[in-house]
Order: C-alpha cells, then sequence, then structure tokens
C-alpha cells in the first residue's frame, strides 16, 4: 500500500493486548496510528465444569503493549460482558483521544464444554454477549460519536468455521451472528460512508496448536501452513484502509484455503 492514510487516526482495538489483537495493534502502530488497546482486568470465576478457553493476559500487558507502540497510544479496560460496557469503553477512549477512526472487534468469549449436548441458556448468553452483542452496541456508539466526516471504519474479527462449528455451538454461532452483524450494520452505514466489514482467520498459531497437534492442523490447510497473527493484521489494516475505500459488507476469509 502507498499510503493507507491511516497516519494520525485513532483505532480502538478490542481484546488488543495478546495473540491476533496484539499483532493488530502492531500493524496500526506501524502505519502511524494511535491505538486503544482495549483490555479485560480480570476474567470473572468460572462456573463449576466450565473452563475459559479465551486468553486474557495481565492489565500490565495492555500497558507495556501501549508504551512499545507510540504514536501516543494507550491501554483502556472495559468488561464487554457487562451491560454498559461497550459504551463505557467508548466514552473512555473519546475523552482520552477526541476520536475514534477505526474499530476492530476483535475480542471474543471462548469456553468449554460448547457441544449440543452440554448447550445451556447461560453459555450461550455468555458467548452472545461479548461476541455478538458488544460488537454491535461498539458500532453503534462510535457510529453515533463520529463527528462530520471523519474517517470510520469498522472491522469484525469472526472465525471461517462460523457457518458450521461442530463442537462450540456458543462460539460458532455467535461469530455467525457477527457476520450477519457486518452485513447489516455495512448497508445501514453505507450513506454516511462508514465501512463495516469483517476477517475470517482460520487456524491461527497463538500457542493452543502444539507440536503433537500441527500435522494434523496444518494437513487440512490447503496452503500447508497455519496461520500466523500477522496475516490476520495485514488483512484487518487493508480493510481499514484508503486501498479499501469501496468495500463494505464483506466477510474477508484468511485462512489458506481452510473452510471454502
Amino acid at each position: 500500500m502507498i499510503d493507507p492514510r491511516l497516519a494520525g487516526q485513532t483505532v480502538l482495538v478490542t481484546g488488543g493486548a495478546a495473540n491476533v489483537g496484539a499483532a493488530i495493534s502492531r500493524a496500526f502502530a506501524a502505519q502511524g496510528a494511535r491505538v486503544a488497546v482495549h483490555y479485560l482486568a480480570q476474567d470473572p470465576p468460572a462456573p463449576e465444569h466450565v473452563t475459559w478457553e479465551h486468553v486474557t493476559p495481565p492489565s500490565s500487558a495492555a500497558e507495556e503493549l501501549a508504551a512499545e507502540l507510540g504514536n501516543g497510544s494507550f491501554a483502556v479496560s472495559a468488561d464487554l460482558s457487562e451491560p454498559g460496557g461497550a459504551q463505557r469503553l467508548v466514552h473512555a477512549v473519546l475523552e482520552r483521544a477526541g476520536a475514534i477512526n477505526v474499530l476492530v472487534n476483535n475480542a471474543a468469549h471462548c469456553e468449554s464444554p460448547d457441544s449440543v449436548e452440554s448447550l445451556t441458556a447461560e453459555s450461550l448468553e455468555r458467548h452472545y454477549r461479548v461476541n455478538a452483542v458488544a460488537p454491535a452496541v461498539l458500532i453503534a456508539e462510535v457510529a453515533r460519536a463520529r463527528r462530520d466526516q471523519d474517517p470510520l471504519s469498522v472491522v469484525n474479527i469472526t472465525t471461517d468455521a462460523a457457518r458450521a462449528f461442530p463442537g462450540q455451538t456458543g462460539y460458532g454461532t455467535s461469530k455467525a451472528a457477527l457476520e450477519a452483524l457486518t452485513r447489516s450494520t455495512a448497508l445501514d452505514l453505507a450513506p454516511r460512508g462508514i465501512r463495516v466489514n469483517a476477517v475470517a482467520p482460520g487456524p491461527v498459531q497463538t500457542g493452543w496448536i502444539d507440536e503433537g497437534v500441527l500435522p494434523q492442523v496444518t494437513g487440512i490447510v490447503p496452503m500447508g501452513r497455519v496461520g500466523e497473527p500477522e496475516d490476520i493484521a495485514d488483512a484487518v489494516v487493508f480493510l481499514a484502509s484508503h486501498q479499501a475505500r469501496w468495500i463494505t459488507g464483506q466477510v474477508l476469509q484468511v485462512a489458506g484455503g481452510h473452510a471454502l
């Protein structure tokens, strides 16, 4: 990209302190953007017989990353599973930065067990609060707060298995809802020049693929390797850039051919 026109813009990355989120934060900072690195200060205790599968890094990781990024980047905490958490996050970033030009909905809740056999209303609600409801509210709040014709783009992070995710009912269907949200909000906001797109990653090595499983996972990816966080980050930056100025409502699969 010759000039993605992201320098000086403020980018809010939810779950931006670790793994794919940290790669996204770094990729935007490399383009001269100021990054609001959102993080969850502390996970609530998991219910009995439930394991949290998502990564919640320590608060210090977000502060350290923000200092590393420069460009006036800063860390900001919010619990997106709480009512009002998304609104408080937007207000905190606006108070600090004055505007939000790019919103990356990367934070996600994932737990196990998550099969049809183990499904409960409570487990579904936990997935949907973070993976679908919070992104919807964040998009609405950021769109309402937009000043005049300031640039504004949204990129949602889904999964390339959102269409069918056996064994992960709550996670998979909540991500499918996020893809539907991408299309509906893109249509609603297009007349205002606000773009909404999504990136659907395939198997990405964030520490969960151990050496024993790696050959099996690699074998189901046509391009012959698992993804790296930077593969996803580069696609996100593209969709937020000036080069993607006439792209909206799209789900870009970044998966090496997996789950086509």
